[in-house]
């Protein structure tokens, strides 16, 4: 692969085969376009590699110091790499949004005084190596037990034991961690109760004064983030205080990838045995093309039975007259009122409109109380609206449905695109969410446009550009994903902030058609 770096020996290896990967895709989501994302990767994967032989020569001479495992490890030299670019002046290829945070009080947490550090990367530091390599795995990177086990040497029966274990281990260092920040009076009365709460199974349920201080204390939150081992915010809680900026959204890329390996997996034909399966894929293949070709045939004959002539003289045919009659015409006088005649409506008198001879066509009846040129329509699909013509020559709309009292069939396109909109998480100010378009047409490249209701606003967006920010949002493809298959669905994600009500946009746009919302 020519993302990869040339690793210089086993160590090397072993480390881009398991953190290669987590490296680019998270130095993706710090710079503004791909070769930036590669030169931080590169970089932070050899800052991640000293740092590990640094670890391991100090154990080899018996000082060992707890480290995070390979994996957020490489994501931390990620963001001290990207700090290092813009204070040497490279800032320019780093997301405008990362250099805002690098300037930022939240990113001095991260350098600052240890007991002042996120709550989080403190409790996985505290974990043996393997229990926390254990742990993000499982929560962060999403893989399946039986990925983790062969990893770390794992029983698979045994891991999903083991996991709890960890997690109880992960939770009490979290909590220890919290009663050593230095606190006020007020966050460390209510750290007491956080864990109280948090320790119950089933949760209890959270004291509304403990909802307001942990809407305005971020050291508190983490903290219940953390604490809380049932109520899915172990991911969140461990993505963003380990990584800190785009955690939640790398959160996100890692879990895609995971559900799109499983996916792979399972649409692998699975073979019950003797040979059968592929035989009997091949017959569900012949027997469906034949199904098809059959379908378009039918198609075919129907539009051309529709498109036959029916009925009408010999010289209304010959003529080829706009005005022909839409049904058969057996030559007999048609009643001027009634269920399936169409009588124009007057403009002045609101009134059926009368016959005149002057108004008849040769060829046509002309009698009183017959249907004449002028009373026909022009013929169209039973149900639209068309044309009439008056004596002066002007036209007017009218529904024959409406006036025949029957309903017609709907004429609207099939939709070219489905939309779902997933919020995934939602905050005090902000929120995560994911949008997922099915397309029926392939498509080279995309671009996606939808409007909030509320003014909500996007911040940052992975797997899509956001070429316009504001009510209109406007995502377009990136270079990596610009091509979808027919049938096949193009999905991105982003982070936004709300204010009042965070309500689910509208008007959704695939390279201006529009979609229907699922």
């Amino acid at each position: 692969m020519p993302d990869l770096p040339s690793p210089k020996d086993a160590t090397e290896s072993a480390l881009h085969a398991e953190c290669w990967d987590a490296v680019l895709s998270y130095a993706d989501l710090c710079t503004a376009g791909s070769s930036a994302a590669r030169e931080l990767a590169e970089e932070a994967f050899a800052l991640g590699v000293r740092e590990i032989r640094a670890a391991e020569a100090g154990a080899s001479r018996g000082r060992r110091t707890p480290r995070l495992p390979a994996i957020p490890l490489m994501l931390t030299a990620v963001r001290t790499t990207a700090a290092s670019w813009e204070a040497d002046g490279l800032g320019h290829r780093l997301d405008p949004d990362l250099r805002l945070w690098l300037n930022s009080d939240k990113a001095a947490r991260y350098t600052g005084p240890p007991l002042r550090r996120p709550i989080a990367l403190r409790g996985l530091r505290d974990l043996q190596e393997p229990d926390a390599a254990l742990l993000w795995l499982t929560e962060v990177e999403a893989l399946p037990s039986t990925v983790v086990a062969r990893r770390l040497g794992l029983d698979p029966a045994l891991v999903s034991e083991e996991l709890d274990q960890v997690r109880s281990l992960f939770r009490d260092r979290c909590h220890r961690n919290h009663l050593d920040t230095p606190l006020d009076e007020e966050c460390r009365k209510y750290a007491r109760l956080l864990d109280a709460v948090t320790r119950s199974a089933p949760a209890a349920e959270t004291p509304e004064d403990l909802t307001r201080h942990l809407a305005t204390c971020v050291d508190c939150a983490e903290a219940a983030g953390c604490l809380r081992l049932n109520g899915g915010e172990l991911p969140a809680a461990l993505a963003g205080g380990v990584i800190g900026w785009g955690g939640l959204a790398y959160l996100e890329r890692r879990r895609r990838a995971a559900e799109a390996r499983l996916g792979t997996r399972r649409s692998e034909p699975v073979s019950p045995g003797y040979g059968e399966p592929a035989e009997n894929a091949t017959r569900a293949r012949i027997v469906r093309g034949s199904l098809l070709a059959a379908a378009v045939a039918l198609s075919g004959l129907a539009l051309v039975v529709s498109m036959m002539p029916f009925g009408g003289s010999a010289d209304d045919t010959a003529r080829g007259d706009v005005d022909a009659l839409p049904v058969a015409d057996s030559g007999l006088p048609l009643p001027a009122a009634g269920p399936s005649s169409s009588a124009p409506v007057s403009p002045s008198t609101g009134g059926p409109a009368s016959a005149s001879p002057s108004a008849s066509a040769p060829g046509t009846p002309s009698a009183t109380g017959t249907e004449t040129r002028a009373d026909r329509k022009n013929p169209g699909p039973q149900g639209a609206s068309t044309a009439t013509a008056d004596e002066s020559g002007e036209t007017g709309d009218t529904d024959e449905t409406a006036e025949s009292g029957t309903a017609g069939p709907d004429r609207s396109a099939a939709p070219l695109c489905r939309v779902r909109y997933d919020l995934r998480d939602q905050w005090q100010d902000g929120f995560q969410a994911v949008v997922t378009v099915t397309t029926v047409r392939a498509l080279d490249t995309w671009q996606v446009s939808w409007s909030f209701r509320d003014g909500q606003r996007v911040t940052r967006m992975w797997d899509a550009n956001v070429v316009r920010k504001g009510p209109r949002v406007v995502a377009t493809a990136a270079d990596y994903n610009r091509s979808v298959a027919a049938g096949g669905t193009l999905t991105f994600g982003f982070i936004g902030t709300w204010q009042g009500r965070n309500g689910a946009p509208h008007g959704f746009t695939l390279n201006g058609h529009d979609c229907v919302i699922t």
